[in-house]
């Protein structure tokens, strides 16, 4: 039988273990010395190289890097026939490596990426653009806008600490969400949310409920509007039961529109987009093969084990 031939597309400013040297060290050892090997400077570089390495035949696609370029691997990927995507979780919360239980050590990544379930999953759309975690507008986004590329280097998850506080003092914002096509929430808001799995940096479980291959996705509004309520929403969220904060709204569904009183930034996975006065979001139904642990379990609320497709 034919071997998958393997790609690595790296971002070149992150870090995990012995580095990108420690990663050729470790392909070699399994058999595959001389994958294609691209690296980019920025995450948002990163399609042009995956769509490179899928011309040069490509099948298993190695992702090193964070949130942001495994968000933009999997825009690039996303609908692709017989492309897999094995994540190398080298960037700071590691959203998506850590709700499927991918580890941070090298070897066990790679060990995962080439004899690993292969996982469909859904991905969300915001605004034409893919997403595999999480996207919003709000807090969610104005906390990822302060925790820069040097805070985060420099403070690592404790700057989305300290951008926290400072996105908590955010004016609410008058709003309107309709999902599936029915008025679901009207009026002020600090933040909107929309997830495709349910655990947020720090394993908090933002949507305990959430699946990532139920083809839906969660919707969460939070109308708090001090940094006092906005820590009663958090002592919920720490306890698993963000529903029970009166200051948090929850539903779910495959198709979101929002309209906002004015311009806000939003995020995609991390990544922070332009302004804008309206989102439209809606849910693709296993759109992506991921490499994870066999032993993993998805959908972890629901108690459905994951399996190989």
């Amino acid at each position: 039988m034919a071997r998958t031939t393997v790609a690595v597309v790296a971002h070149s400013g992150k870090k995990l273990g012995g580095g990108l040297s420690e990663l050729r060290r470790v392909l070699r050892r399994a058999g595959y010395a001389r994958p294609i090997w691209r690296e980019v400077p920025k995450s948002r570089k990163a399609p042009k190289a995956v769509r490179r390495a899928v011309k040069k035949g490509a099948r298993l696609i190695f992702v090193w890097g964070g949130d942001g370029m495994v968000q933009r691997c999997v825009d690039a990927l996303a609908g692709t026939k017989n492309v897999e995507i094995a994540i190398l979780p080298a960037g700071t919360a590691n959203l998506l490596a850590t709700n499927l239980g991918i580890p941070k050590q090298i070897a066990q990544a790679v060990n995962i990426g080439l004899h690993g379930a292969r996982r469909r999953l859904d991905v969300g759309v915001i605004n034409g653009e893919r997403f595999a975690v999480m996207a919003g507008a709000g807090f969610d986004a104005i906390m990822m806008r302060n925790a820069d590329t040097a805070r985060k280097k420099r403070l690592g998850r404790l700057a989305y600490f300290r951008s926290g506080v400072k996105a908590m003092r955010a004016p609410a914002v008058p709003m309107t969400v309709q999902v599936d096509g029915t008025t679901w929430f009207e009026g002020k808001a600090s933040a909107v949310l929309f997830g495709n799995v349910g655990t947020a940096t720090g394993g908090l479980k933002l949507f305990p409920d959430a699946a990532d291959d139920d083809g839906m996705l969660e919707v969460g509004v939070v109308t708090a509007r001090s940094v006092g309520q906005w820590l009663r929403v958090l002592s919920r969220v720490a306890r698993g039961r963000p529903e029970g904060s009166p200051f948090v709204e929850m539903t779910r569904g495959r198709k979101v529109a929002v309209r906002l009183s004015r311009k806000l930034a939003y995020e995609a996975d991390g990544g922070v987009r332009r302004a804008t006065k309206r989102l439209k979001v809606r849910v693709v139904g296993r759109a992506i093969v991921v490499r994870a642990p066999r032993s993993a379990t998805f959908s972890e609320s629901k108690g459905r084990a994951g399996s190989d497709i």
